[in-house]
């Protein structure tokens, strides 16, 4: 699967994956001591909602575009009150025409003492993210290969903080390295928080990959999937987080925000959603 950043900027997997991304960051704030957050497949930062490849795919429609100005109970819309903010920033006018990706939006949610490394080695998207991120001493855009800089930046001199692990999925084989650069993170840096971005186009792939990361022994994890078997074709119809070290808030706010977005994105269809805990807890 070829997971282009600007073809699905803002889609269902998107708005799930940047909600619970934001629950995260919210509990590193909760504490004053410094963080410290690394993006590892970061992109360009900021998609253009009417350029071409948006345009082509137009999957933010059903997506980000669906959640934005949905009447969710006060319950969920407090939980994506952060994120929804953070993306309502780059559409001041109230129409949706920009959709921040993941540095972008977690530049929004640092404080002046925390940091964030965002890195990107594809050279057109490398240059719009540090063009998109210019001017502020709390981050630092590198044109670097991701799971190189997983190895490189870890751990952090803050001791707290987050890994942000989103490839593109264009090899055969991500999913299985994937598994195995985060069970080398957390090797290396016990006490962070690592969350790892994965679609979903078929259930079996649910089972196959869950007993490889349980097999892992991977401190406090859960997995967190949403998926709606009546997307038709060959399109993605789930999206899956596995989170080391989980936040002790994020699995009730999981189980509170993904049944609300499922309703957003699709009304009327069923989907199926799976939280629970791998590995000791």
């Amino acid at each position: 699967m070829n997971y282009r950043h600007a073809f699905h900027a803002g889609n269902f997997a998107d708005v799930v994956k940047h909600a619970l991304l934001a629950r995260v960051v919210m509990h590193l704030r909760t504490k004053e001591a410094a963080f410290r957050v690394i993006d590892t497949h970061a992109g360009s930062g900021l998609t253009d909602l009417s350029g071409d490849e948006a345009r082509r795919g137009a999957e933010w429609q059903d997506g980000i575009g669906r959640v934005f100005g949905f009447a969710f109970t006060a319950e969920a819309a407090a939980l994506l009150a952060p994120y929804l903010a953070a993306v309502s920033a780059f559409n001041p006018d109230g129409a949706l025409a920009r959709y921040p990706g993941s540095p972008l939006l977690i530049r929004q949610w640092l404080r002046p003492q925390d940091r964030l490394i965002a890195c990107e080695l594809e050279p057109g998207e490398a240059r719009a993210l540090s063009q998109n991120l210019h001017g502020d001493p709390r981050v630092k855009a590198i044109a670097i290969d991701g799971w190189t800089a997983l190895n490189a930046y870890i751990p952090p001199k803050e001791k707290r903080g987050l890994i942000l692990i989103d490839p593109p999925y264009e090899r055969d084989n991500e999913l299985h390295h994937a598994a195995e650069a985060m069970d080398a993170a957390h090797r290396k840096w016990r006490g962070g928080t690592i969350l790892l971005w994965y679609p979903l186009k078929e259930l079996r792939v649910r089972a196959r990959f869950s007993k490889t990361v349980a097999a892992l022994g991977l401190t406090k994890s859960l997995q967190i999937e949403l998926y709606c078997d009546a997307i038709g074709g060959t399109k993605l119809k789930g999206t899956g987080l596995i989170v080391v070290n989980a936040p002790w808030t994020l699995r009730a706010e999981a189980q509170i925000l993904l049944p609300a977005l499922a309703d957003s994105f699709w009304p009327g269809r069923p989907s199926d959603l799976l939280i629970q805990a791998l590995g000791p807890q």
